[in-house]
């Protein structure tokens, strides 16, 4: 028996990396996932991976969901498929990064778009139906620069849009209490995805320059942000809204 046996939750951004993980983890412990992503290729194989390991998915793609019509799009065609659902995991972001004196106007909208913007959609087209749905959750990725500043690289618009989806998530939680609806950011660190993986190569230096912050000195795995978002979305953590929870290897702690 799973932990989220019989709920049918949202995932963003399921094309690889953390939302591929989040599919696979959700799927084991008893979901049914609709994911959605950019690219239909990655989305495709990461439908016939949940459903080898005997799970059930359903994938759309391809999504764009910084434009607010396909991310009602997806949602509506989520809540016709299984009449409703339970976890909205808000996963996929894309950034840009760059210091200060060159970073364009193009980089920081389009940042404030894919980190910003994509968590907000998803939750207000899911929000009536949640309600209707008695209540639910509401999962956020945010990052740990939301708390923290970054050295490397530079992250004005990261930091700016991560500690937005942060207050963004505190409100959520305020409204979404009386009609039964949680809401709650988790801010990783580095994260060791194949496409983190593929642009790093073997650039030590840079891999350094990334976790020095941490106390850990390395990257998180998928799975060690993913089990702990599995855990927010059952009942197990039917107390818990409004938080964010730091899964940064200790870099906020000094």
């Amino acid at each position: 028996m799973g932990t989220l046996d019989g709920k049918v939750v949202l995932i963003t951004g399921t094309g690889g990396g953390m939302g591929r993980t989040a599919a696979l983890v959700f799927t084991r412990e008893g979901a049914t996932v609709v994911g959605c992503d950019l690219y239909p290729a990655g989305n495709d194989e990461t439908v016939e991976l949940v459903r080898s390991a005997g799970g059930e998915m359903t994938g759309i793609a391809p999504i764009d969901l910084t434009d607010p019509e396909q991310a009602r799009d997806f949602v509506e065609q989520a809540a016709v498929a299984y009449g409703g659902f339970d976890v909205v995991y808000n996963n996929a972001a894309s950034q840009r990064f760059g210091p200060m004196p060159d970073f364009s106007v193009e980089d920081w909208r389009a940042t404030i778009a894919g980190e910003l913007d994509i968590p907000f959609f998803v939750s207000k087209f899911a929000w009536p139906h949640l309600v209707r749905r008695g209540g639910g959750v509401i999962i956020n990725v945010a990052s740990e620069a939301g708390m923290i500043a970054g050295e490397f690289p530079p992250m004005i618009a990261h930091c700016a849009a991560n500690a937005g989806v942060i207050g963004m998530t505190r409100q959520l939680a305020l409204e979404g209490a009386p009609v039964g609806i949680r809401a709650v950011t988790i801010s990783p660190g580095p994260v060791l995805t194949p496409a983190s993986d593929r642009d790093l190569g073997d650039n030590q230096a840079a891999r350094e320059a990334i976790t020095r912050k941490t106390l850990l000195k390395r990257f998180a795995q998928p799975e060690e942000i993913v089990e702990l978002a599995a855990f927010l979305a059952s009942d197990r953590a039917s107390y818990l809204t409004g938080s964010n929870f730091p899964a940064e290897g200790g870099a906020t702690a000094w």
